[in-house]
């Protein structure tokens, strides 16, 4: 079974997959998780290729491993100290290149639409590691570790807050497709992609969800079933870090903002973490943060897309 019907079954948008869908994926990694050893040659013989842009730990780590656990094997090119993909050789002769050699490519990219260009150019699966835009990898652990703690995530608060950048589009697309109520709480000119924002409230509509978007920070916790943040600056804005941190000053995720969510509340971030910016040290490394859960299951959550798009048939009616 693939992730989604298509000729093309890569991995570029969450916003691809329908909810049942969605869903599925995250049922995958969850039986994954559970029955290791049942997946340990489900990926016999099959190569992944991971072309990075930028630096990586959680993303390269857990697809390198998930591989290997599957049984197949992951070869890395690192460009992050060198020029970006088209600059060498263009984009779709590396496409045509890779698909000979392996069976299929993850890219962690700055521009999204070097993405788009490899997958449209590859005539393997091309998943999306994280670009500009998007992070859907990131979003399938988000959201397994919330169905892994809660079961139905259905009518649950989660409030985003901070910059309304590729981990909050991600996010904010699975956990409409979910069913849950999503706040996005970001200074004015931060606020997520418009498209991104008609699609979430799109899709909240058809699942019993809904989206909001607001500015005020305790009003978006208030009895907030999850509260998530990322950096303030991500890679490739360095340089407007001191303007950034003083803009986001007040959004800062403290014991008093955690004190207003949910009795079982949780703290959320994908990591990396700047303790003492975006969150006290005393929320991230306190008992309501569930980050290191979170990072875990980014290796479950990929298993399960890597086994859903070079497994072919396998998913549907075998071991998942």
């Amino acid at each position: 079974m693939c992730i989604r019907d298509s000729s093309t079954p890569d991995l570029i948008s969450l916003g691809d997959l329908g909810p049942a869908e969605l869903r599925r994926v995250i049922d995958v990694a969850c039986e994954i998780k559970a029955d290791q050893l049942g997946y340990s040659d489900f990926l016999k013989g099959k190569r992944l290729a991971m072309v990075f842009e930028k630096e990586s730990l959680r993303t390269r780590f857990t697809f390198d491993i998930g591989m290997q656990d599957l049984g197949g094997s992951a070869v890395f090119l690192d460009l992050s100290q060198a020029a970006r993909m088209g600059a060498r050789e263009s984009v779709r002769d590396m496409a045509k290149n890779l698909e000979r050699w392996t069976h299929g490519i993850v890219a962690r990219t700055y521009r999204h639409r070097t993405i788009v260009e490899l997958a449209q150019s590859a005539e393997v699966p091309v998943i999306n590691g994280l670009s500009d835009l998007l992070h859907p990898c990131q979003a399938l652990a988000d959201t397994m570790t919330l169905v892994e703690r809660w079961g139905t995530v259905a009518g649950r608060k989660l409030v985003f807050v901070g910059d309304g950048n590729n981990t909050c589009h991600s996010l904010v697309t699975a956990a409409t497709k979910l069913g849950m109520n999503v706040f996005v709480c970001a200074p004015e000119g931060y606020e997520p992609d418009a498209e991104i924002e008609r699609a979430a409230i799109a899709a909240a509509a058809e699942t019993g969800g809904s989206y909001t978007l607001t500015s005020d920070l305790m009003e978006a916790a208030d009895q907030a079933d999850a509260i998530y943040t990322d950096v303030w600056a991500s890679m490739g804005q360095e340089e407007e870090t001191e303007e950034r941190a003083a803009i986001f000053s007040d959004y800062s995720i403290t014991e008093a903002v955690m004190e207003a969510t949910s009795p079982d509340g949780v703290f959320m971030h994908c990591l990396p973490a700047h303790r003492g910016h975006e969150v006290s040290r005393g929320v991230i490394d306190g008992p309501q943060s569930i980050v290191f859960d979170i990072a875990e299951n980014r290796l479950h959550a990929q298993k399960a897309v890597l086994a859903m798009l070079l497994g072919g048939d396998k998913t549907e009616g075998g071991n998942a």
